[in-house]
């Protein structure tokens, strides 16, 4: 089973679904987001909006920038968008599905099954010439409940045992890996033993992704393919995304949702810089 779906066949199944919009730029200092003004300038007819700062993520503290979210704040936001247990949920961002992949993730962990990202996001919905909308729809009551804890996670302890035993993947790109640079955390490089596999790697230029996964997957893999796989990056968002791309491979991959910027806020913790381990 596929966990994307195209935009045409999004507008053809639409009436039987529900859209959510979870367009969003990573912000400092508080800064309000930006998706939340896109959303208002034009989306998919009948989409909601849901904003992955206050919604899909909790405060940032000690368990990193984008720690998980109290299930009951997703259940309010998801009944708000008539969501059941039996619903058809779509989510989109504007185009990488970044924090599309974030929103499937957290929607799987509080026990969704349904859960689709339009691949390509907006900008393949208007690509496709399908009409955009406006106007926000009205509020409905839905039924669902919460049941956290449906997709796998690791905490730090358990993500340095990974590294060893496992295969542990960071999603970040290549130059905050080796620790070259740190636009973001207080801290540059990667947990020891982690592999490097940038997340805009798994994407094909028009942002939807590459027909050829299975063949990247066996390049990140160099033969550790079997291994149980986990993954992290700077804060939980774009891991989530990996693990989507893996899940399109039938490959069950853990969250390290706390990532690096949790790492890093114990200075026990090792760090390692320089290029993935041979």
């Amino acid at each position: 089973m596929t966990h994307l779906i195209s935009a045409a066949q999004l507008a053809h199944e639409i009436e039987d679904l529900v859209v959510i919009d979870v367009r969003w730029t990573l912000t400092t200092g508080g800064a309000r987001n930006p998706g939340i003004d896109e959303y208002a300038a034009g989306h998919v007819p009948g989409a909601f909006f849901v904003d992955l700062e206050s919604t899909l993520a909790a405060p940032p503290g000690p368990g990193g920038r984008h720690p998980l979210p109290e299930p009951a704040v997703v259940e309010a936001a998801l009944r708000r968008c008539g969501v059941s247990d039996r619903s058809r949920v779509i989510v989109y961002d504007a185009r990488e599905s970044y924090a599309a992949g974030r929103a499937w993730w957290v929607l799987r962990w509080v026990g969704l099954d349904d859960v689709r990202v339009l691949d390509g996001g907006f900008g393949a919905w208007v690509e496709a010439r399908l009409p955009v909308s406006t106007g926000t729809p009205d509020e409905r009551a839905g039924t669902v409940v919460a049941r956290p804890g449906s997709m796998p996670t690791i905490d730090a302890d358990a993500a340095a045992d990974w590294a060893r035993t496992g295969l542990l993947l960071d999603a970040r790109a290549h130059e905050r890996y080796t620790g070259q640079v740190e636009p973001i955390d207080p801290v540059a490089g990667h947990i020891p033993g982690a592999v490097n596999a940038p997340t805009s790697a798994w994407l094909a230029a028009d942002g939807t992704f590459r027909p050829d996964l299975a063949e990247h997957w066996a390049q990140v893999g160099d033969g550790r393919e079997g291994q149980p796989v986990a993954v992290y990056c700077g804060s939980g968002v774009t891991a989530a995304h990996e693990v989507l791309a893996l899940a399109e491979l039938g490959i069950d991959a853990t969250l390290y949702p706390g990532s690096w910027s949790e790492w890093v806020c114990d200075p026990s913790r090792p760090v390692a810089t320089g290029p993935s381990p041979g």
